[in-house]
């Protein structure tokens, strides 16, 4: 078996455990967590997937990103998938949950946001083919040029909304 991944309905509600192929081939809800790192100079890391990655090849991402698995909280997902991608150990915060209807199908996607040196970055070859930092305003200008990842440009502009009255 692969990945077991919690089945959700429309209320993030937990159904049942299934395989997220399962989940992602019938349709059904589960959850992604995923975090935005922000250095001391509140600069956004960047990264670009590898060429031969079978999702999103050579496609760019603010965001570290994965799947829920089965019985965790999105905050241990969000640490987990940090330290597993990045190489980072570090607190993160929950900003907002949204139903995301990605490439991959519908789920539930939790944003976190962490801070993280930059020496502190150690990411992992077969996720990460490149990484950098961007200001608020280099971000936007790659949001418009570059190959994002879909989700992650979704996220961004939710972002972008959700942090419009708040300072961070």
């Amino acid at each position: 078996m692969g990945e077991l991944v919690d089945r959700v309905d429309e209320h993030d509600r937990v159904i049942g455990v299934v395989d997220r192929s399962e989940a992602v081939a019938a349709g059904w809800l589960y959850r992604m967590s995923m975090v935005l790192c922000r250095d001391e100079e509140g600069r956004y890391l960047v990264h670009r997937r590898p060429e031969e990655s079978s999702r999103f090849p050579g496609q760019y991402s603010w965001l570290v990103a994965g799947a829920v698995g089965a019985g965790e909280s999105y905050g241990e997902a969000a640490v987990r998938e940090l330290r597993e991608e990045m190489g980072v150990r570090a607190a993160v915060r929950p900003l907002f949950t949204f139903l995301c209807r990605g490439e991959l199908g519908p789920y539930w996607f939790a944003v976190h946001e962490a801070t993280v040196g930059q020496e502190e970055i150690r990411p992992q070859p077969a996720e990460v083919a490149w990484h950098g930092w961007l200001s608020a305003a280099g971000l936007r200008e790659a949001m418009a040029g570059w190959t994002f990842v879909s989700d992650s440009r979704d996220a961004y502009l939710r972002y972008v909304r959700f942090t419009a009255d708040r300072p961070l």
